[in-house]
């Protein structure tokens, strides 16, 4: 009677044990998918040094020397971020500011997957941007950071133009504010609450216009 006693024992911390292990398993094999998501989604992310700059701080022992980087991170499909970086080296300067322009990414709704839905101004600071939709063909007319915000963006068709400060930091953040403004079709058909199909008829109706084309 014992000896069955124990044998029904063994079989239940066997089965108890294989399903532990199981449970294990599912849950390693989760966070493995989850991280093989991640990182496919970094592996798509597209980075560009902006600007790099030397930079002084006066201590009690003299000067430490210090090196800033400014980098633009964006996956060419809707989604852009910024970030700056300090240290030592240049490379450690460049890894932080990429991992801050990770964190801190926007997304930003694009007609066409190439183009802006509509025109907008941005400002920060000295900073002042302009930003209007083309027509396909056009290409990317913008020069220095925000360019490379454009192009990390995945915009294939806009003229930007820089109006304030030349200042790479200013025109960055003006340019990621006028970004923040844009909407889509889809979200002002929401807040009014009419059709899309509607909404994109009007526009078209009236950039037709003789009034519009004048204006």
């Amino acid at each position: 009677m014992a000896q069955q006693n124990e044998q029904q024992r063994g079989r239940g911390r066997g089965r108890g044990d294989q399903e532990g292990r199981g449970r294990g398993q599912g849950g390693r094999g989760r966070d493995n998918n989850r991280r093989d998501r991640d990182q496919e989604r970094e592996d798509e992310l597209v980075d560009k040094l902006v600007h790099i700059n030397r930079v002084a701080k006066t201590v009690k022992g003299g000067r430490n020397f210090q090196f800033a980087a400014l980098v633009i991170v964006g996956d060419q499909k809707g989604r852009v971020g910024f970030g700056q970086g300090k240290a030592r080296e240049v490379p450690e300067a460049i890894r932080k500011a990429t991992d801050e322009a990770k964190k801190s990414m926007i997304r930003v709704p694009l007609r066409e997957g190439r183009t802006l839905h509509h025109d907008g101004r941005g400002r920060h600071g000295a900073g002042k941007v302009v930003l209007r939709a083309a027509p396909p063909g056009t290409g990317v007319i913008a020069g220095g950071p925000m360019r490379a915000v454009l192009e990390t963006l995945g915009v294939q068709d806009v003229v930007a133009k820089s109006i304030g400060t030349s200042n790479p930091y200013n025109m960055i953040r003006a340019t990621f504010d006028a970004l923040k403004g844009q909407l889509s079709p889809r979200s002002v058909a929401a807040k009014r609450g009419l059709k899309v199909g509607d909404l994109v008829n009007r526009r078209d109706d009236g950039a037709s216009s003789p009034e519009a084309i004048e204006a």
